[in-house]
Formats: C-alpha cells, structure tokens, sequence
C-alpha cells in the first residue's frame, strides 16, 4: 500500500472546509486541518495525556500506554489509512490525537465513577467532555474560548462512532446537544471518512497494545492466546518462521503482523464499499445512512474475539480489578470533597464557580476532576480525603 496521489473527492477538503465557530483569518503557510492538529497537539488536556492511563494506574510501570502513547500509535495508523485512501492526513491525525482528551484519570473505571457520581446532574461521557475541552475549556486564546477548531474536525470527534440522533442513536449528552443549538454538526448524519477512519484506527491500536501490555504484565501468555481469532495464526506463524526467538522480538513480531493485517483488511474492505456506493463528495459520505468505513465480515468477527478475550483475561483479571477499585474509590471520594467545599479548588476554580446552581457547580467539579492526571488525582485524594484505599 502506497499513496495514491490527490485527495479524492470523497475526502473531506480543508479548501471547502465549513470553517469555525468564530471567524479567523485563514494561514498562509498551513491548512485549516493542519492547524486543528496542532491546536490539540499544543493544548494542555493533550499534555496532560502522558500521566492518564488506560488499564494500569501510572505507578505500575514505565513500559504500559498511556493516553498519550496510546493517541501517538492511533494517529500514525490513522494517516497511514488515510493517506492510502487518498483522505486528508491532517484531519484523520487531529481527530486521532484528540479522541482521548476527555478521559478522566484511571481510565474507565475513573469515568464510570464520575459517571455515577454525575448521575443526578446530567452524567459524565467521555466523548462529550472532549468537545468540552475543545470548545470551552480550553482557554488560550484572547478572543475565544476554546480552540475553535473546523466544523470537520469537532463533526468528527462527536460522530466517530456514527450518528448521534435518530433510530438506533443513544441518547445525546446535554453537553453535546447545547453545543449543537449553537453550531449545527449534523448530529443525525454519519461524520466524514477520515472520521471514520480514526475510529477504526483507535480499535486496532488498543486492542494489539493491550495485547502487549497484558503480556508484559504477566496477566495472560503466549500459549493462552494460542486459540484467540488472528492472534493464535499470527503467533503460531512466527514461532514456526524463528523457532526459539526470544520473547520480546517474538511479540513485538507478532503484533505488527496483526496491524498490519487489521489495516490491510480494513483498507481493502473500505475500497470496496467505495466503489459500490460511488460517493462524489465527503457530504454524500456523510448522507448514506452507513459507514463506509470499516473490516470484512472475517476480520470483525477476529476484533470480537480479540476484544472477548482482553475483557475476559486483562480487563476482567484480579489484578486489574484491585486497581480500578482504589481508583474509583479516589474519584467516588473527591467529587463531594470538592462539592462541600469549593474552596479546596483552585483560586480560579472557585472564581468561575461563585454562587453557581448545584447543577452547574457539579459540571464545574467534574470538568476538574476529569482533567487531572492519575497522580494528582492520587495526591489530592491524600490532601482532602480521609478514608484509606
């Protein structure tokens, strides 16, 4: 797979871009998706990534993804997909870099406590929280708030997964339905093709890293994974090529034949879906009722086992368990610390929080606790809680 030359017509054309929220003179020397890339690259939520993890809280080792690591290796599968299908890379990496920007500390066992501790005040989403970031949280620039980036860019990262109203939809966060009042992101439509791409990209990189990092960890073998869909052929096939490789030149061989194969199949299967449905402008992507994007039968059916059998041996394992329970116990705790006590925030905290509804004081604590890394998170716990974890 190379590149293939000019963007197809089907890409999304940062030349025809819908523009921003606010108006902005445009870069002589870069394009509108270029500048969203470096926007996120340049935010402090994006910063903040190195010390967020995903399944293994920070102190367990240097060597596991981070949020960070893990938005790297999303992004460089991202642009290798899109420059093959001949769509925009800059969009495709921006909306890879910022997929993960709202997740709480401690991954998804801190998201499913703020969650519940949200749950009287509107609740807590991942995916809503990045475009809070996005558009207010963010505050850098002197004539607005936010990073005010392209109409394709914010599409994109609410859309990833497909439609956000309509049949089949779940229901839209408030945070995402009061943005859209104000700035229509054509919630009932599927996002553009380079959308969907990074979404894809995002499974394919989690699941052959948490692969690795379960392996380095010592939660699973080799030999378990031998009857796993893709993963069992692959391995058995380079054990058969280098017998008696060492163990780390044998998994990192192994998983870079599973991407590899995961890419290959997705771009082949992508291809086709763009010759039958013959779109002629990322608009008409978007108004097909489908994603174009996406695996072969066979190789949705080996994502399933693989994601089938990490839940059952990695996410699901003793060790993991202890540690997202003293996780969620810090977030349980923090979030009424800070309710019965403003004054614990920061002094600008509780300068944007004065005499604020509970409500709107609760999104205000959820939108600090969510942007703090794993180790402060720890820390704080230490400063205003008292219980023992």
């Amino acid at each position: 797979m190379i590149a293939k030359g000019p963007l197809a017509p089907y890409a999304c054309n940062p030349a025809a871009s819908r523009g921003r929220r606010f108006e902005e003179p445009e870069s002589p020397v870069r394009s509108g998706f270029q500048r969203d890339r470096d926007r996120v690259i340049h935010s402090t939520a994006f910063r903040r990534l190195k010390h967020k993890t995903q399944v293994f809280v920070f102190h367990e080792g240097d060597h596991y993804r981070t949020r960070l690591t893990h938005s790297l290796e999303v992004a460089q599968i991202a642009r290798t997909i899109c420059r093959v299908l001949r769509l925009d890379e800059d969009l495709g990496e921006a909306l890879a870099l910022a997929h993960d920007l709202g997740h709480t500390p401690f991954g998804h066992a801190g998201e499913d406590a703020l969650d519940a501790a949200m749950l009287e005040f509107g609740g807590f989403d991942h995916n809503a929280q990045t475009l809070r970031i996005l558009t207010v949280l963010e505050r850098r620039y002197a004539d607005f708030d936010g990073l005010n980036l392209t109409w394709e860019t914010l599409e994109g990262v609410i859309k990833h997964n497909g439609p956000v109203l309509g049949e089949g939809a779940a229901p839209c966060h408030e945070t995402v339905a009061a943005y859209n009042a104000r700035h229509d992101l054509e919630l009932d439509t599927f996002a553009g093709l380079e959308a969907q791409v990074a979404a894809l990209a995002d499974d394919i990189a989690y699941n052959n890293h948490d692969i690795d990092d379960g392996l380095r960890a010592e939660l699973f073998t080799v030999d378990d994974l031998r009857e796993v869909p893709l993963a069992g052929p692959v391995f058995d096939e380079v054990l058969q090529r280098y017998p008696g490789l060492e163990r780390p030149r044998l998994i990192h061989e192994s998983i870079r034949r599973m991407i590899d194969r995961m890419v290959s199949d997705l771009v082949r299967e992508t291809e086709s879906g763009l010759i039958a449905h013959h779109p002629e402008s990322a608009d008409d992507v978007r108004r097909l009722g489908q994603a174009v994007a996406g695996f072969s039968k066979e190789m949705a059916a080996n994502d399933r086992g693989l994601k089938d059998f990490l839940f059952a041996n990695m996410y699901r394992h003793d060790r993991v368990g202890e540690m997202q329970e003293r996780a969620r116990q810090v977030v349980t705790n923090l979030f009424p610390a800070y309710m019965s006590d403003p004054a614990a925030l920061p002094s600008e905290w509780r300068t944007s929080g004065a005499d604020l509804a509970d409500r709107d004081m609760a999104r205000l604590v959820a939108d600090y606790i969510a942007g703090m890394t794993d180790g402060f998170a720890l820390a704080e716990h230490d400063r205003l809680c008292k219980s023992v974890i």
